[in-house]
């Protein structure tokens, strides 16, 4: 495995490291590690989605802690992953990919076990805090993975067809969550929702700690001029994971402003449960991403993240301006509709600004940016709800998303940005029978 000079040298010895690195086929995407990783992410956020209308009904319900307490529970998970995310790309280089997947799995089952136990806000939030490092984990481990594994014109596609895994997990983990809590079975629903995470760990268990990439067996694989070595506070922080990552977490802000209040909310206006709302949202995301995985490589990064957050803008302003459950069913098509078009990209855009050996630091610094965004508006939208209502407090979301779309179209893919368009066309040169790649704009 590639290193550069201020990369961990792994603390596996070399012979078990041999015996425990998968070289991935260069011609195709769909291999039996790829599935593995998938199977362990749907099985691991399954057990996230069940916590998405549990935590915040619990909140609100037996602990009393309101809407602001239901904001401070996604800052808790949200800052503790931030602070973890640095290390855990230097782990993951170090000790192998399969091992922080594991050891994320199980501390986030952890979490989940001890929440069901407390009877007050402040242990909850400990807990909750322990399950976003065990996320954090458990995400950036697979995620690097499934970048190992895809050829870099299909990176995009990788990630897509993972996150099918984690939008089913994130729909049907709700659904269950709702039917096992039956209003008042908290403690159950918390225990069986870490089961799932025990699940995932033994499915983890038979991925590979370290890949051979197909970039580095072709010759594909990107050096970085700019930044030959990482120093400082970039070993912990790749630079090109921020302008994309402030992207991600200014859409995940508006992600955030649904997740937050739709489970209350939904009540409010007489709906009885908001699992089918997460269940409608997470079936949009998924057949996007299942017959529009290429859709990201053919459009391009610049297009895809346009369409994405104009998405969640559309229906998160639906369910502020108007009073009524069909805009709540509308929102979850359009959240759906950005969900499935903002991360693969904004992913492959950051993963093919890097080379081999600073792949899982730049997914750990990117991914960081999901925590981020969910911590700045849990916080400010959770207040803001607190102050002038639920259904207020989604124009929050709004402002997020549109300052997003700004700095996309102005700072991370510019109009004639290399990048801006696919990523690659391909061209058949017919007098030498090569296939040559070029870059295509917007």
């Amino acid at each position: 495995m590639a290193a550069t000079n201020d990369e961990p040298v792994s603390a596996v010895p070399l012979d078990q490291q041999r015996r425990r690195t998968y070289v991935a086929p260069t011609d195709r995407l769909i291999t039996v590690p790829f599935l593995v990783v998938t199977v362990a992410g749907l099985m691991f956020f399954m057990y996230i989605g069940t916590l998405l209308p549990l935590i915040p009904l619990y909140i609100e319900g037996p602990l009393g802690g309101g809407e602001f307490g239901v904001g401070l529970n996604v800052a808790a998970f949200a800052v503790a992953a931030v602070v973890a995310r640095p290390f855990i790309g230097r782990l993951a280089n170090r000790y192998g990919r399969r091992a922080v997947m594991v050891g994320g799995t199980l501390l986030a089952a952890t979490g989940g076990a001890g929440m069901s136990q407390v009877e007050h806000l402040a242990p909850l939030l400990g807990f909750r805090a322990l399950t976003g490092i065990g996320e954090a984990a458990m995400f950036v481990g697979a995620a690097t993975l499934i970048a190992d594994l895809s050829p870099r014109d299909r990176r995009a596609e990788g990630a897509s067809y993972f996150s099918v895994a984690i939008f089913t997990g994130l729909g049907l983990g709700p659904v269950f969550g709702e039917w096992l809590l039956d209003d008042t079975q908290f403690e159950r629903t918390f225990v069986a929702g870490a089961i799932f995470a025990v699940g995932a760990a033994a499915v983890a268990f038979f991925a590979p700690s370290f890949v051979v990439s197909p970039d580095s067996q072709t010759g594909r694989s990107v050096e970085s001029p700019a930044a030959p070595a990482l120093r400082g506070l970039a070993k912990y922080i790749h630079p090109a994971a921020v302008l994309p990552g402030a992207v991600l977490a200014l859409g995940v802000g508006g992600l955030t402003a649904f997740f937050l209040f739709i489970p209350e909310y939904s009540r409010d206006l007489g709906l009885g449960s908001s699992g089918g709302l997460f269940l409608v949202y997470s079936l949009m995301s998924l057949l996007i991403r299942i017959f529009g995985a290429t859709l990201p490589e053919r459009l391009g990064p610049r297009r895809m993240v346009t369409v994405a957050l104009l998405a969640f803008a559309v229906g998160l302003l639906a369910v502020a301006i108007f009073d009524a459950v069909w805009a709540l069913w509308f929102a979850a098509v359009m959240i759906g509709i950005g969900a499935a078009f903002n991360y693969p990209s904004l992913n492959a855009l950051t993963v093919n600004r890097v080379n081999d050996s600073e792949r899982a630091v730049a997914i750990s610094s990117f991914t960081m940016f999901f925590e981020i965004g969910s911590a700045f508006s849990g916080l400010t939208i959770g207040a803001l709800g607190q102050v002038v209502g639920k259904q207020s407090a989604f124009y929050g979301g709004v402002v997020m998303v549109l300052v997003g779309l700004f700095v996309l179209r102005r700072f991370v893919v510019p109009l004639g940005s290399p990048d801006a368009g696919p990523t690659t066309v391909r061209r058949r040169d017919i007098d030498t029978g090569r296939t040559a790649l070029t870059s295509a704009g917007d």
